[in-house]
């Protein structure tokens, strides 16, 4: 949203000063603090006096809103800090609408849409605050669109409410704002296109448009007056705007009105684009707009040719993207390149047959042109139309159907306006596609550096961006990925510039040239000269740049740390690393006339960037580097690694040709080399998988298609709705007896099969009654009573259960299988039985509600309802996809058919390996096994020979030996006359079983039941043969990459991989033939669309087709989303938008998990308000752990307030580095209190909201307990976003902030913080500004309802204290903390007393608790010296 004020700056887009002014001029973090919302600031008294100390609805007055508020932030022109003020100080919600009525004034409306801007600029919802009044709501939105045409608004005004109406548009799935949107882009818009002809061309193109017109004629004439009024207005609203929009660029006299219209263009423009980018908004708009020739009328303004509006010709570049974007307006189709240049075809064929017929002396040698020549723009303006004189080309484009007149307007209708209109219809344009494939993936210092990017770097808000954004709906497939692709390649190219510019700080370049001098030093760069080019491979056959060209660069290890050179050592082969030419600040702005026009970079020292792919690390002497044996003594220090590196092999030709034109050689001035983590520099296979993505065509699966797009029913891809919907399902161990299905089912009435008349026990095939016509959705008729009302009759089902025997598996106790023993709810169930179905599944699952048991079952059934099935798992973090994984192990699933993809399969707390070497490994040592089991078998039967040496001579051993006797034997079985003792005893692998528990068969038994000990027997000895059918490949394929390869192509049957390595490997993956069913989803709502998207498509599609058959995404949209680096991308963009998200917004059905199993239910109460319907689980309410009382704490959570410490509250070292010390100190002797009560450390977790804080809580328990075995550390010390996804019973959390709330008001991250407790939870922080955030109110007003002092209780121990939570203190044992100083002293008092008592011989002194957990990687690494060098005196010296 833009500031109303004007800064009276001229524009320049010039560097960082360009990005720093393209974005306004308001500070991207203007806040305002407690003290201007408490009494500083003139709006904090008029909503004391107003509206907040009211204790009912207030009435707005008049001169209230014009008096006091207006013309208050008039005087201030409307700056952004007040308005943002106003918006804290809850106008909208507390005065503004609650007080709105018919009488409401302009200054009112005017108010409401500045505050609803406020919020969205925030990121706040901002809608939900109108579904109180319905009516009113529309009545307000008609009022605000009736001002943004109203020519008496200034521009500044008309500008905000453009931004308005660009909001509603982009919050299409609310009910109120669709339904007034909706009504802005109807059929009857084409009303306003030049001509009946223009409108029949449109209605021939695609049939059913015809009728809707009538339709919407006949609307228009059965309405009264006031009706007809409002029709007239929706009908012409966007063709108002667009001819005020054409005068606008072309009609600017003082400079002020130059600065006002362009702030009003550009929104404008961003308004158009968002209507051309979403399908049910372009299907009519996009005639407008070409009917109007609108980018001709943009291309040729003053407005446009001025080039200090770099923003507005890049977002005009935008708009035309969309424009001419190659898909069926009307069906949504995508066009294929063939479609697409048969339709440019025809329009050239148009053209001759029109230019021959009507002007043949002066056309007759473009009729005889070929289409390749007319599509050429110059060649067809030179060559042909510059015969035509000025009446005769209007005359040409009025045949060629462009409007050629226009209503009374500024706009420039000379020969060159039509010239551009009809070279804009007729030239020949690349596609998005053809496009993309030239983009180059790696980063320059021009690429990283232009200004589009720059523009970006400091958004706030105030002004649009040239970049597209992820909404609810995309055009295409095409599209989607389009778009995808240059987000993402932003996103990445912003966090590679952070990191390259924050090494070149680090390193302080000095001199210039080879007189470069580094200063300073950092563990992510090393000096270098310059890489030798050593290789370079000849173009392949149609291109132009070499093979390839490989350098080698000599790295300088000498003096690295131990730890900084093993993370050089540690390049993998496709790392990227940066080659870089620097030079001192000071000569680079010197010889750049002065820093004000340079970049970020080149003020900093930065000049060249190349960027360059590790092939190899080679030891002193060349050798390939392997990995270090393991000794006691360190390996001797090393001088030199060298790199063999692959450079850029296009940007290489593209340097040397600048070379051969005299200019300078980039590479001989490269003197650093920067590598970064492993984690943030995979962008590039990703770039890469999303591109080839685009240019495939891939599609999603086809009943997934229109959803995933946004434009079809969004119950659509329900299994309900699904031709192949299961009619059986066999639920195996879901269900643990018959009064669990009785409960899990409610409200459905439950058979027993025909052949029992009662209840049994499980397993359980439950019969669903067959589908009535749910495929097709039927509409409701039209012809139906005003007053008619439907009333959904209820369906009553009648589900059939039946059972069977679970066959015997086998004698030994390994044979029998695992069942599951959770007891799963209601909603559960629901999410089990539609993820076995086939179609899309969303679960949405709060806090602490058995997702991961959800996912986990899921699983299994599919896996033995389905043997042939392959199932692929993906979750964000390699900790979420190994904990579901570790569940998975647990479940009866051979874990043959088990494969974990990635480096985090380390991590995994199993016994056996499941990464595809350990499972190659895993086969081979089974299959030793086995073959020995085999070699038992034939001394079981005394068969001679190795019968055991090879899988194909057990194979041989089974059709000689085995099966024949088990034939004839069992058809002896068979016989009615074979008694039960002559089964005993002919038993043909008694000796075989000698060592399974005995006896084998059981004393007296029924001759059913020794027929089942036999086929038990014959089933074990069935899987030592089956087992090495699949070992068998193994021992043929003898390179380790073939085996790895077909155990994932052809052996698992469960894959597992995180979100990323999805993207990074997809090509390779799909290239193997990978083939698999199911896909299921973990932390679905953390994973970006793209990222989500890529799992989709790790396969080839058949038939054109992804053979997908079941999704189940697992997630909640209510706790943190993807993590995004830059403002811009994840604010303006949407980039942090899952696909989860985008999903329920759509309206496509979830199933809430509404039990919880983690939180004491006191602590759940904290943010149950964000899931209305949840409960608890009977355990939360009745194990011991939760009825007890946390001992030596009066209360199980409690929020303290932490006052000023030592005079400061929150502080900010470096930028967005936030830190508390008050906060840190009470957090950590809060921690010691609780060791030195006996608490276990793994128990405690330290969490705040900042990095900052939590590296200076590191440095203060260094300080105070790291050496103390009285105290230890903490489980560990994480940031909220962090954690998400883990637990610990106890939970100390520091809010850090005291000024202004920054992103905590963003509510999901407040339920994460107040989620992960389960036992106790301990907020410190600044009550008074928390308690006047209406966000948080719902948690705060719960937390503030306690005393905001510590209190504790004492004479009680860990362990020792049977207290109940409901129980009250003993009188006098409560002891009140006044704030951090009073804590420390009482905790410095206990430990001083503790470690008398235990020199007095009242025990040994305790061992602090050291259970090993993960701790959670710094992003931040200190760069200082003497962690990344070793000092001059400890250096070895060579004699």
């Amino acid at each position: 949203m833009e500031d109303i004020e004007s800064t009276g700056t001229p524009r320049t887009e010039n560097g960082a000063s360009a990005a720093a002014h393209a974005t306004g001029a308001s500070p991207p973090r203007a806040r305002p603090t407690v003290a201007v919302l408490d009494d500083e600031n003139t709006f904090a008294q008029v909503a004391k006096k107003h509206w907040l100390n009211a204790t009912k609805t207030p009435k707005v007055r008049p001169e209230v809103v014009k008096q006091e508020l207006w013309d208050e932030l008039e005087k201030v022109e409307f700056a952004y800090p007040s308005l943002l003020v106003l918006e804290n100080l809850q106008l909208l919600e507390r005065y503004l609408w609650p007080g709105f009525g018919e009488d409401a004034s302009n200054y009112e409306h005017l108010l409401l849409a500045l505050m609803v801007n406020v919020k969205r600029r925030e990121g706040l919802p901002s809608w939900e605050h109108f579904a109180s009044k319905p009516a009113e709501f529309s009545s307000f939105f008609r009022r605000i669109l009736s001002m943004t045409v109203d020519p008496s608004q200034p521009t500044k005004i008309r500008t905000q409410l453009i931004s308005f109406v660009i909001g509603a548009f982009q919050s299409a799935e609310n009910g109120l704002v669709r339904k007034e949107i909706a009504a802005l882009v109807p059929i009857s818009i084409v009303h306003n296109l030049h001509s009946e002809e223009a409108r029949e061309q449109l209605f021939e193109k695609y049939a059913p448009l015809k009728k809707a017109w009538r339709a919407a004629a006949r609307r228009y004439d059965a309405g009264d007056d006031e009706q007809k009024a409002r029709l007239r207005f929706e009908r012409s609203w966007l063709y108002t705007l667009l001819l005020d929009f054409i005068d606008r660029l072309y009609n600017s006299t003082s400079r002020q009105a130059i600065a006002d219209n362009i702030a009003y263009c550009e929104r404008f423009v961003e308004l158009l684009t968002d209507l051309q980018s979403q399908l049910p908004t372009r299907r009519f708009v996009n005639a407008l707009l070409k009917d109007l020739n609108l980018l001709t009328a943009v291309r040729l303004s003053p407005m446009f040719a001025d080039e200090e509006n770099g923003l507005f010709r890049d977002l005009f570049q935008l708009l035309e993207h969309f424009t001419h974007f190659p898909v069926e307006d009307q069906t949504g189709k995508p066009q294929s390149k063939l479609e697409y240049d048969q339709e440019h075809y025809a329009t050239l064929a148009k053209l001759q047959r029109i230019g021959y017929s009507t002007f043949q002396d002066k056309l007759q040698q473009l009729a005889l042109a070929h289409h390749g020549n007319i599509g050429n723009r110059e060649e067809l303006k030179k060559e042909h139309l510059a015969l035509l004189n000025d009446q005769e080309l209007v005359q040409l484009c009025s045949l060629m159907g462009l409007r050629t007149v226009y209503p009374q307007s500024f706009l420039v209708q000379d020969r060159a306006f039509f010239m551009e209109a009809l070279l804009d219809v007729v030239e020949e344009r690349p596609t998005y596609k053809e496009g993309i494939r030239n983009l180059p993936l790696l980063p320059t210092e021009k690429t990283l550096y232009e200004t589009t990017f720059l523009r970006n770097e400091n958004y706030n808000g105030s002004r649009p961006l040239a970049i597209p954004k992820l909404n609810l709906q995309y055009l295409t497939m095409g599209d989607f990925l389009w778009r995808s692709f240059v987000l993402y390649k932003a996103e990445s190219f912003y966090g590679i510039r952070k990191d390259l510019e924050d090494v070149v700080k680090r390193v302080q370049p000095r001199g210039v040239g080879i007189n470069t001098k580094f200063g300073g030093v950092s563990r992510m760069g090393l000096p270098i000269a310059k890489p030798a080019i050593i290789d370079v491979g000849p173009p392949r056959v149609g291109e132009e740049h070499p093979d390839h060209v490989r350098s080698e660069v000599i790295l300088n290890v000498s003096r690295l740390q131990p730890p900084v050179q093993r993370e050089w050592e540690s390049l993998r082969v496709g790392d990227v690393v940066y080659l870089l030419a620097v030079e001192g600040q000071e000569d680079a702005s010197m010889r750049n006339g002065g820093s004000a026009e340079l970049n970020s970079g080149q003020q900093l020292g930065l000049r060249e960037l190349r960027c360059a792919e590790v092939v190899q690390v080679l030891d002193d002497n060349g050798r390939p580097l392997r990995e270090p044996a393991r000794t006691d003594m360190p390996p001797p220090r090393a001088r030199q690694r060298r790199l063999i590196l692959n450079l850029d092999a296009v940007q290489y030709k593209a340097d040397m040709d600048r070379v051969a034109q005299g200019k300078i050689n980039v590479y001989d001035r490269i003197n650093l080399i920067v590598r970064r983590r492993g984690r943030e520099n995979n962008f590039r296979p990703i770039l890469d998988s999303i591109r080839r993505l685009t240019l495939s065509d891939i599609p999603a699966p086809s009943w997934l298609q229109e959803v995933f797009l946004g434009i079809g029913i969004p119950d659509s891809a329900s299994y309900k709705r699904l031709p192949n919907r299961l009619h059986s399902i066999d639920f195996r161990d879901t269900f643990l007896d018959w009064q669990h299905l009785i409960e899990s089912l409610p409200g459905q009435a439950i058979e027993p099969h025909e052949d029992a008349q009662s209840a049994f026990g499980p397993p359980y095939i439950i019969n669903f009654p067959a589908a009535k016509n749910e495929s097709v959705p039927v509409r409701p008729s039209k012809k139906r009573r005003r007053d008619q009302v439907e009333v959904a009759q209820p369906v009553h089902e009648a589900l059939h259960v039946s059972t069977y025997k679970p066959p015997n598996t086998g004698p030994y106790p390994a044979d029998a299988p695992r069942v599951n023993r959770v007891a799963f709810t209601p909603a559960q169930i629901e999410a089990i039985t539609s993820g076995t179905q086939p179609g899309l599944t969303i679960v949405v699952g709060p806090p602490g509600t058995g997702k991961t048991d959800v996912a986990t079952q899921i699983i299994s059934n599919l896996y033995h309802n389905f043997p042939d099935q392959r199932t692929l798992l993906v979750a964000h973090s390699n900790q979420a996809l190994n904990q579901l994984f570790q569940k998975i192990v647990a479940l009866d699933i051979d874990e043959r058919h088990l494969l974990r993809l990635g480096h985090g399969e380390e991590e995994l707390e199993t016994e056996a390996s499941y990464s595809k070497h350990g499972r190659v490994e895993s086969f081979l040592e089974r299959g030793q096994y086995y073959l020995a089991e085999v070699d038992r078998l034939a001394a079981n039967f005394g068969a001679p020979g190795s019968h055991g040496s090879s899988c194909e001579t057990a194979d041989y051993f089974n059709l000689v030996y085995v099966k024949p006797a088990w034939t004839q034997y069992w058809d002896n079985v068979q016989s009615p006359d074979f008694s039960v003792d002559q089964i005993v005893d002919t038993f043909p692998f008694k000796q075989y079983f000698a060592n399974a528990p005995q006896p084998l068969f059981p004393a007296n038994p029924e001759r059913e039941q020794i027929v089942d000990v036999v086929e038990g027997c014959y089933r074990h000895v069935e899987k030592i043969f089956a087992e090495l059918e699949d070992v068998r490949p193994f021992e043929i394929l003898r390179n380790p990459r073939d085996r790895a390869n077909y155990l994932l192509v052809k052996e698992a049957r469960i894959i597992a991989m995180t979100s990323t390595h999805a993207a990074m490997r997809r090509q390779e993956i799909a290239n193997l033939g990978f083939h698999y069913d199911n896909l299921i989803m973990e932390e679905a709502a953390q994973i970006t669309e793209i990222e989500t998207f890529i799992p989709f498509a790790l396969q080839t599609p058949q038939n054109g087709e992804l053979p997908l058959q079941r999704i189940v995404m697992c997630g909640d949209h209510l706790q943190n989303s993807p993590v995004i680096q830059n403002l811009a991308f994840r604010q303006y963009a949407n980039l942090e938008q899952s696909l989860f998200k985008r999903l329920i917004r759509l309206g496509v059905p979830t199933i809430m998990l509404d039990q919880q199993g983690r939180s004491r239910p006191s602590i759940a109460e904290l943010y149950r308000w964000r899931y209305p319907n949840l409960g608890n689980l009977p355990t939360v309410q009745t194990l011991p752990d939760f009825q007890r009382a946390n001992p030596g704490f009066k209360f199980d959570y409690q929020f303290i307030n932490v006052p000023d410490y030592k005079g400061k509250g929150e502080n900010e070292p470096t930028p967005h580095f936030l830190q508390n010390l008050g906060e840190a100190e009470y957090a950590v002797a809060l921690f010691q209190y609780m060791r030195l009560l006996g608490y276990p450390a793994h128990k405690i977790s330290i969490l705040t909201t900042y990095a900052g804080q939590k590296a200076l809580i590191k440095d203060v328990l260094d300080h105070r307990c790291k050496g103390n075995r009285l105290f230890g550390l903490p489980r560990g010390v994480w940031t909220v976003d962090k954690f998400q996804g883990e637990q610990n019973d106890y939970i100390i959390l520091s809010l850090v902030r005291t000024r202004s709330l920054g992103y905590l008001r963003d509510v999901r991250r407040l339920t994460v913080a107040l989620s992960r407790a389960r036992l106790g939870l301990y907020i410190l922080g600044r009550a008074a500004l928390f308690e006047s955030s209406y966000e948080l109110k719902s948690a705060f007003d719960i937390l503030l309802s306690r005393p905001t002092k510590l209190a504790l209780v004492t004479n009680e121990m860990y362990g020792a204290s049977a207290r109940t939570v409901h129980q009250e203190v003993d009188e006098g044992n409560e002891a009140v903390m006044e704030g951090v100083e009073h804590l420390g002293q009482y905790v410095y008092e206990m430990t001083k007393a503790k470690m008398e008592a235990l020199k007095a011989g009242a025990g040994a002194t305790p061992v602090a608790d050291a259970t090993p957990v993960p701790e959670e990687v710094d992003d931040e690494v200190p760069d200082r010296e003497e962690d990344v060098v070793v000092p001059d005196e400890n250096m070895e010296v060579d004699e």
